[in-house]
């Protein structure tokens, strides 16, 4: 029971901590989660936080509290998804608060405007990452579909403007056909 209690602490403190110290939105948490769940404390494999990024974003809601919830789950249930939400939520919430509270003094600031465009540099380094870990592992598998669907899906959005609803909805398609299809063709070769 001791350890249990351990292991919910620990859940709790390393979603508040990832979520208090993340600027940028659920694709900068991600890569933060990875490397605290799957390279550090080895309560999730690399395929399964892979797929929890990608239900995740596919979800109604912030990408951030998707994804705490899928992780928290997995690790310790229905008691582990409420304390990653808290863990995650809590932190935004105490932040946006003090700043609303201060924000007259935060909006002409001049220093204040510097640190945000700075911040958005260091995102947009941190997201580039995220692309670059998540294609490789796509890569990695080995096959042209997720590769044709993870290119065609760039190409959709970047140079067709189609809207990003649209491309979820289509490449979930895909992926469940696709496995559907893999699951038949494994049960016809065990027969």
């Amino acid at each position: 029971m001791r350890q249990q209690g351990r292991k919910y602490g620990k859940l709790f403190l390393s979603t508040f901590q990832l979520s208090a110290c993340t600027f940028g939105g659920g694709f900068v948490i991600i890569p933060l989660m990875r490397k605290k769940f799957v390279e550090e404390l080895h309560w999730i494999e690399e395929q399964e936080m892979m797929d929890f990024t990608a239900i995740a974003q596919s979800s109604p809601g912030a990408i951030a509290v998707n994804a705490s919830i899928l992780v928290g789950y997995h690790v310790a249930g229905v008691p582990g998804a409420l304390l990653t939400v808290l863990g995650a939520v809590l932190p935004p919430l105490l932040i946006i608060s003090v700043i609303s509270f201060f924000y007259t003094a935060f909006r002409d600031n001049v220093i204040v405007n510097m640190v945000m465009t700075g911040m958005t540099a260091g995102v947009a380094a941190v997201i580039c990452d995220v692309v670059i870990t998540m294609g490789k592992e796509v890569v990695k598998q080995k096959r042209v579909l997720p590769v044709f669907v993870m290119l065609a899906s760039f190409g959709a959005v970047c140079f067709f403007d189609v809207n990003i609803i649209l491309i979820i909805l289509i490449c979930g398609v895909i992926g469940a056909l696709d496995t559907i299809y893999r699951e038949k063709k494994r049960g016809g070769a065990g027969k």
